[in-house]
């Protein structure tokens, strides 16, 4: 059987385990807003629900795959509820993170600052009480998992380390003053607010609830740390050269915003003196059009830096792939990862 059947025999992709945290979250946002001490929440439950729909939970899978590389039983309601905790957490960062962005649309709808307030002050506010609740609500959930306090407890050091890390990437993200050549920084970026935050701790989040040891942990941030890498390279290029209709985000985002990406870093490096007047005179622009976008489009080709960043991608899937066979996982997590690896890091959107 191939690795993609093997996980979906088991499982893990694409639909059980997807769809039971989809079910938690579901029952969970239905008794809040049963439960909820004024009129004005439910309606704000019901935009939580709308914008969770859709998503890829890449975090939830990595949790259930470091769940069963540690012996946890295939199918637990417990690894559902704490993936439905980290997608929960996930849905504050992105309604923050969207806000910082000036963002119009994500999956194909508008933003939440925007579609409670069309991006206006109120909408704004609103949206970052919203983020607020998700976060208090991911707490909620993780402590609602059914396993024993000492399991939560082991997990939670992974948890707070992070939400920290998280942070730290995206305040650096945010920071444009940084030279678009950086490419120290771009890294620190990717390691912190990807490749922790989506692959290496879901995973040992996962592994400790299953009472995992700490030889287990170190593989995970060993395997985890390239795949999720990858994951953000394959974003970069998604953000400059991806299909919104694919994505379900804009197309020149990143542009506008002035992202201190790998891809971005490796262009200016490379990139002579034509493309350097291109880069300088649109990346960042806040009023970037189709045209200006599709220049620097062709520049960051030019200079090679999209055929690089794929490069790089292979390498690190190779790597991760390398450490994965020879690190004692059983059966059948080994498949789960390596089809995990490959579904993240090739993906249209």
């Amino acid at each position: 059987m191939s690795a993609a059947g093997t996980v979906t025999a088991a499982g893990l992709w694409p639909g059980a385990v997807r769809d039971a945290v989809d079910a938690e979250i579901a029952a969970f946002l239905d008794r809040e807003a049963a439960a909820a001490p004024d009129p004005c929440l439910p309606p704000l439950v019901e935009v939580a629900r709308t914008f969770t729909g859709g998503g890829k939970r890449i975090r939830p899978l990595f949790c259930a795959a470091g769940w069963l590389a540690a012996g946890g039983a295939t199918g637990s309601p417990a690894i559902h509820r704490a993936g439905a905790a980290l997608e929960l957490f996930h849905t504050f960062a992105l309604i923050h993170d969207d806000i910082m962005d000036n963002s119009d649309t994500r999956r194909g709808r508008p933003t939440v600052h925007r579609a409670l307030g069309g991006g206006g002050r109120s909408g704004v506010s609103a949206a970052i009480l919203l983020g607020d609740l998700c976060l208090v609500w991911s707490d909620r959930l993780l402590a609602a998992v059914p396993l024993p306090p000492g399991r939560i407890a082991a997990a939670r050091p992974h948890l707070d380390a992070m939400r920290v890390e998280a942070v730290a990437g995206q305040y650096l993200d945010i920071d444009g003053t940084p030279e678009l050549g950086d490419l120290d920084r771009a890294w620190r970026v990717v390691r912190h607010k990807t490749a922790s935050y989506t692959v290496a701790r879901p995973l040992q989040i996962g592994a400790a609830l299953a009472g995992a040891r700490e030889p287990l942990l170190r593989f995970c941030a060993a395997f985890g740390r390239p795949v999720g890498e990858a994951f953000q390279l394959r974003d970069d290029l998604l953000g400059a050269f991806g299909d919104p209709a694919a994505t379900g985000k804009s197309s020149v985002d990143d542009f506008r915003g002035g992202k201190r990406t790998v891809l971005v870093a490796l262009a200016w490096r490379q990139a002579g003196p034509a493309e350097r007047r291109v880069l300088r005179a649109h990346y960042g622009r806040a009023d970037l059009d189709a045209a200006g976008a599709a220049e620097l489009r062709a520049a960051i080709r030019a200079t090679g830096a999209d055929t690089m960043t794929q490069d790089l991608i292979d390498r690190r899937i190779g790597h991760a792939l390398d450490l994965l066979a020879a690190a004692p996982v059983p059966e059948p997590a080994r498949p789960v990862l390596a089809a995990l690896a490959g579904t993240a890091t090739a993906r249209t959107h």
